[in-house]
């Protein structure tokens, strides 16, 4: 971490006068006032080192060079009401009486200085080290999560043509951010102290990395991500191997949903044995959970093969009878850690040249976890309507769902009467609760349930008609 301002003047043993500049500060260099051209970075403070004198009389100038030195910050041993004075009128930031001999006020700084440097470069070296190890395991991902996290901020990597390729942190919330700096768009960027930099050279440019820390160290931000450029730059250009193995699986998995000997055959060659397997759908609330690389790990732990693949933001696969329970109590155990909570759908025992109809359990059993807020859900121990459901041909499905039609609004769609519907027969007929979570007065809810009753016909204070209307929310939801 670049040593402050204020924490310069409190090992000279000096006085931090108040002006342009405040005692946070960072401090990245120190140099004679006879050598003092410019300011080296607008967001760090540049040390001049001279005497009371000779400081007053260069700020008093009135020439370029006194305009860069009032944006600096003079440091000197020397103390009084005339200095004072100057600085106060030019609004300068300093540090006067130093309790350090003249001679070795600068030999001072530039060795305190050249320490924090030191300290600075230690910790690019460790985290460059770092940001290596996880690319060799997961790539491109790995890289930009890794970064984020170590610059305390986020990251967002995009190709040449301005598609994302991955974020970490709050990239997410700062795509658009991230790409207008990166090919200069003309748009209002709303998150100041953004750093861009090229991933490859001229012509053979291959991405943009943008980073924005909230850490105070900018030096050593900028030397670490240059570094996770140039090793994006390597990693984006071989060939992934990792990628190839996640297409290989997921190949596998059609074909094992394709079923029949080709399927069974297949899980012979990848050394499963088992005559049946149970399918699991997985995902998580979080975009920061590596799903497959968790469920890897997992599966390493059990000894189990990787019959797996990532679709639409979930992990789907097979798993043996017999490791089905321990899996469970994995997800149950890393929800349970109050980290995000995951979702787990599990579909029951299929012979392995059939396991088509495991996955649609198990798919069934994962947005009923979604939609219910569960961990993990069983399909075997879902409600028998899931059952009903799952076995209705189109045709019954189609007259089940009839019974609905007359709660279609002018536009053709459902709206508020089949909302009404669902929430009234969810919440068992409490009226309280239903027109609490509908946000209406009970006697509106009261009005809609009667005009339900008299556009379907239904009686809801009959059971077998409650039956009959869930079974057509369902269906029409299914």
């Amino acid at each position: 971490m670049a040593r402050r301002l204020d924490s310069v003047a409190e090992r000279l043993g000096g006085t931090l006068i108040a002006g342009r500049l405040d005692g946070s500060v960072p401090v990245d260099a120190a140099v004679p006032l006879d050598r003092f051209a410019v300011v080296g970075h607008p967001a760090f403070a540049t040390l001049v080192v001279g005497s009371g004198a000779s400081l007053a009389e260069a700020l008093l100038a009135g020439d370029a060079r006194a305009s860069e030195l009032a944006d600096a910050v003079p440091v000197t041993v020397h103390d009084s009401p005339e200095l004072r004075s100057t600085l106060a009128g030019q609004r300068v930031t300093a540090v006067v009486g130093a309790d350090v001999s003249p001679d070795a006020l600068l030999p001072t700084l530039v060795a305190t200085l050249a320490g924090d440097q030191a300290a600075e470069d230690r910790l690019v070296t460790s985290g460059t080290k770092v940001l290596t190890q996880v690319a060799r395991r997961g790539g491109a991902k790995a890289v930009i999560a890794e970064l984020a996290r170590r610059i305390d901020g986020w990251a967002v990597l995009v190709d040449v043509h301005g598609q994302v390729i991955t974020t970490a942190g709050a990239g997410g919330l700062h795509v658009q951010d991230a790409i207008a700096v990166s090919f200069d768009r003309p748009v209002r960027v709303r998150h100041p102290g953004l750093q861009v930099h090229r991933v490859g050279d001229g012509t053979d440019l291959t991405a943009h990395l943008v980073i924005a820390s909230r850490d105070g160290s900018m030096s050593r931000n900028r030397d670490l991500a240059s570094q996770a450029a140039a090793l994006l730059d390597l990693v984006l250009r071989t060939h992934d191997h990792t990628g190839t193995e996640r297409l290989g699986r997921a190949v596998m998995v059609d074909t094992l949903l394709g079923g029949g000997d080709e399927a069974s055959a297949l899980l012979r060659r990848w050394g499963v044995r088992e005559r049946a397997l149970t399918a699991f759908a997985l995902s998580s609330r979080s975009k920061a959970i590596d799903l497959e690389r968790l469920v890897t790990r997992w599966l390493d732990e059990l000894g189990a093969v990787h019959v797996m693949t990532e679709r639409q933001d979930r992990v789907v696969g097979f798993l043996r009878d017999d490791h089905v329970d321990a899996f469970a109590e994995r997800v149950a155990d890393f929800t349970h850690d109050g980290r995000d909570p995951l979702r787990l759908g599990l579909g029951s025992s299929a012979p392995t040249d059939a396991l088509a109809r495991s996955a649609a359990e198990a798919r069934q059993a994962h947005d009923a976890a979604v939609a219910d807020a569960h961990a993990i859900v069983r399909y075997r121990a879902m409600p028998i309507v899931a059952h009903v459901l799952e076995r209705l041909d189109a045709d019954a499905s189609a007259r089940i769902v009839d019974l609905l039609e007359p709660l279609r609004e002018g536009d053709g769609a459902h709206g508020e009467l089949l909302q009404t519907l669902r929430v009234y027969l969810a919440e068992h007929g409490a009226l309280g609760a239903s027109a609490a979570i509908l946000g209406v007065h009970r006697q509106t809810l009261a009005t809609r349930l009667q005009r339900i009753q008299e556009l379907t016909g239904l009686s809801l204070a009959s059971a077998d008609d409650r039956t009959a209307a869930w079974l057509a929310v369902r269906t029409l939801e299914h």
